[in-house]
């Protein structure tokens, strides 16, 4: 049952990390959601997870260690698309979705390694930062903007 579990466990966690990340994506309107975080975090739990059941027959970190290289640079492909430039060039959009892509893998591979711990106050963290940022950013851009507007010529 354990040898069941706990793969089950690792990716489940994985998925669930990367929803609840995906959800908040959504609820702002970004590009990406519940959908490609979920995807992000299972398969980087999955590829961990592979490398280290089926190395040698035991964890292989050598291999492991490859493999988290390897998802590290094919997600920031991943973000580096969703990241746009204002057609004036004075503006980049979609720059937290972005990093939000590349923190849902370290979760994923969090996960795969069976990192529970990590893994949860990572997630918390990021909701925290993503909830709180953009409450601080409304505030700030407001501010920035009532200056300009009634600040001294």
């Amino acid at each position: 049952m354990d040898e069941l579990l706990e793969p089950l466990l690792r990716l489940g966690a994985a998925v669930l990390a990367g929803s609840l990340i995906g959800v908040n994506r959504d609820l702002h309107g970004k590009p990406t959601g519940v959908r490609l975080h979920s995807l992000v975090g299972l398969g980087s739990a999955l590829f961990v997870m592979l490398a280290g059941r089926y190395g040698r027959g035991e964890f292989d970190v050598a291999a492991v260690s490859r493999i988290v290289q390897g998802i590290v640079g094919g997600i920031g492909f991943l973000g580096a698309g969703v990241i746009l430039r204002s057609s004036s060039g004075d503006r980049i959009q979609h720059i937290t979705t972005a990093a939000t892509i590349w923190v849902t893998a370290a979760l994923g591979t969090a996960c795969g390694l069976g990192a529970w711990q990590l893994a949860l106050t990572s997630s918390l963290l990021v909701l925290v930062i993503l909830t709180g940022g953009f409450v601080l950013d409304r505030k700030l851009y407001r501010r920035v903007d009532d200056a300009d507007v009634d600040g001294p010529t």
